[in-house]
């Protein structure tokens, strides 16, 4: 984004009066937009600080490669401690120990966030904290602060989904939607399950009125309208800023990803690329019926895999211990299809031009990623908030098709032919063709509200001046 503050001048007034102190939930898909925000911040010359564990601030910024090294520099990364904590060993089968993991280590850093804070508070005349809503528990000694206020970035979920799911089953105010997609729109129940909203709710009960606004990885631009992100903020006296699309910068060298050099020989438009996120976990079954259902499409892919139950987050498990594909498939995927088993940087892959469409389970952060880069997508939700994402993206804004019903079981296995079908019809159709258009026109959108004069730009100016008033 282009800011249009005078930097210079800016600083020059402010010196460390203000201070941003950023503090994210411990994992990747949180740390790395938190870590983007506090580059934006700082560009307008404020005193950033990036609070994380120290394995947690090293991975970060080791994957921070296409982030500005001056911008980077400018950020003050600073190392949390904590006394480690055994993991709990009855942990439901379908959530991922990793996330139970990140849960225990968030629940442990109060005591060194808040003796940041008191250090701080004593050399600056206004600290503004801008804090994950996974963290509420963790951060609530801001409220002692009196030269404090705190803010929570939300960055991913959409205002949509957040006001369908969280928001409308408490205010009664009804959904601003044609009535006809009303009637389509997949409810939430069942699709999140137990022990997340246990967490949600336990983290939620600590922000009560201490946040003074809510900043937002969308924008009126991305989602189509401004009414959800209007309809986020009533009853509450709280300010709301749209900033998105808040992603992390592509970089144009490879940087040794096999991935890319292969891209790089496939025909414009041609691949499709499959993915999900860290607490997707497919069935053999299941896993074995997309492999099938590529191989039928005949189409060209790009399939990353990941093993949702590895310890760590940064690097992908070699999942031929516990996938074994049909016979041959492997071998036949010579020139047609690329497995990757390793982490991959998913923003360069979606930007390659090679890119005509992206099956995955539409958490928010993917989305994000897909609606930026003007690529089409296959929603197949998996679970929380996906439905309403996917919702979102294929009948809403329609730049995408829908891998089966909305009424369909999560659970329900879905066959290589439907996979097959799906694929066709987005690769290699008419109809596919005027998904990818729009998609296309929808990107270009979007990236341009980030320009100087754009929306989602104002948006973050109207920020900054607020916490610099």
């Amino acid at each position: 984004m282009d800011n249009t503050k005078n930097i210079a001048n800016l600083k020059k007034q402010l010196g460390d009066e203000v201070v941003v102190v950023m503090v994210p939930f411990q994992t990747q898909s949180h740390l790395d937009p938190f870590l983007q925000v506090a580059c934006l911040i700082s560009s307008y010359g404020l005193s950033v600080h990036y609070l994380s564990l120290p394995t947690y601030n090293q991975d970060t910024k080791t994957r921070a490669t296409a982030i500005n090294p001056s911008d980077l520099a400018n950020i003050h990364f600073h190392d949390l401690q904590m006394t480690p904590s055994p993991l709990d060993p009855d942990i439901p089968s379908e959530v991922p120990k990793h996330f139970h993991l990140f849960w225990n280590v968030t629940m442990h850093l109060r005591q060194s966030i808040t003796s940041f804070l008191r250090d701080i508070s004593s050399k600056s005349r206004r600290i503004v904290m801008i804090y994950d809503c996974l963290m509420s528990y963790n951060v609530q000694d801001i409220s002692s602060f009196d030269n404090a206020e705190s803010y929570i970035f939300n960055p991913v979920i959409s205002a949509f989904g957040m006001y369908c799911d969280h928001i409308f089953p408490h205010v009664g105010l009804p959904i601003p939607i044609e009535q006809q997609l009303l009637q389509k729109l997949p409810s939430s129940e069942g699709w999140y399950c137990d022990e997340i909203m246990r967490i949600s709710t336990f983290q939620v009960q600590y922000i009560g009125n201490s946040s003074a606004g809510d900043i937002h990885n969308t924008s009126k631009v991305m989602e189509g309208t401004n009414a959800f992100i209007e309809l986020l903020g009533i009853g509450q006296d709280k300010k709301q800023w749209a900033i998105g699309p808040v992603l992390r910068p592509t970089k144009k060298e490879k940087n040794g990803f096999p991935c890319l050099d292969w891209l790089d020989k496939q025909p414009p438009k041609s691949v499709l690329y499959v993915s999900y996120d860290m607490l997707t976990s497919f069935s053999d079954e299941q896993i074995k019926e997309l492999a099938m259902g590529l191989e039928l499409s005949k189409q060209k892919f790009i399939w990353l895999l990941y093993d949702p139950d590895n310890g760590d987050i940064y690097l992908g498990a070699d999942l031929k211990r516990k996938f074994e594909f049909h016979a041959g498939f492997e071998e036949r995927l010579d020139g047609v299809g690329l497995l990757v088993r390793d982490w991959a940087p998913q923003t360069e892959i979606l930007a390659h031009s090679s890119i005509g469409g992206f099956l995955c389970a539409c958490d928010w952060t993917s989305c994000v990623e897909t609606i930026t880069m003007g690529v089409p997508i296959i929603a197949w939700p998996t679970h929380s908030d996906h439905p309403k994402n996917g919702f979102l993206l294929t009948e809403m804004l329609k730049i995408g098709l829908v891998i089966r019903e909305w009424d369909k079981k999560r659970d329900e296995v879905v066959t290589a032919s439907t996979i097959d079908n799906v694929v066709r019809k987005l690769m290699a159709s008419e109809e596919g063709d005027e998904v990818r258009k729009r998609a296309k026109e929808l990107g270009e959108a979007v990236r341009k509200s980030t320009e100087k004069g754009g929306a989602s730009q104002m948006e973050l100016d109207y920020f900054i001046a607020h916490i610099t008033r």
